[in-house]
């Protein structure tokens, strides 16, 4: 059942953002992390912009990484996203990722924002239907930027 199965959004580990061990560098996962909240993004309100455009943003006010085993140079990782805690001002989305192919699980992450209006860099309560959008998801999407072949 589609609702059951999270949001997806494949990529492919690039060869820079390894380390000297021949693994996915730690601190890259924080952009692991924003490149799929972005497609998440992207795929619940249509474009970033139409949040911005509403004078609502989002900020990042805190993220929390776990690994669980190395990624490594053109590995596909396949981030698995679902909502978590929605409350008045703030939301926080938890990431799984998985390597594509052999489902090794490699890391997981909560990452918690904050609502603002930019127009006063100010906090504000999140609206009903962004609220909406954030409790149904994007369950059984995938977007993939990796290229792999099904």
């Amino acid at each position: 059942m589609a609702g059951d199965t999270p949001f997806r959004f494949r990529f492919r580990v690039r060869y820079g953002e390894c380390d000297a061990q021949g693994v996915v560098f730690n601190a890259r996962y924080a952009d692991f992390v924003d490149i799929s909240v972005n497609e998440y993004i992207r795929t619940l309100f249509g474009d970033y912009q139409h949040l911005l455009d509403q004078d609502l943003d989002i900020q990042v006010v805190s993220l929390t990484v776990n690994w669980k085993a190395p990624a490594k140079f053109d590995d596909v990782l396949e981030a698995r996203i679902r909502a978590g805690r929605i409350g008045n001002t703030s939301f926080t989305l938890h990431l799984e990722f998985f390597r594509y192919g052999d489902e090794a699980f490699i890391a997981d992450a909560d990452v918690t924002y904050v609502v603002i209006q930019p127009s006063v860099m100010g906090k504000v309560t999140i609206p009903d239907h962004i609220r909406e959008l954030l409790e149904k998801g994007a369950p059984g999407e995938l977007i993939s930027h990796a290229g792999e072949v099904a």
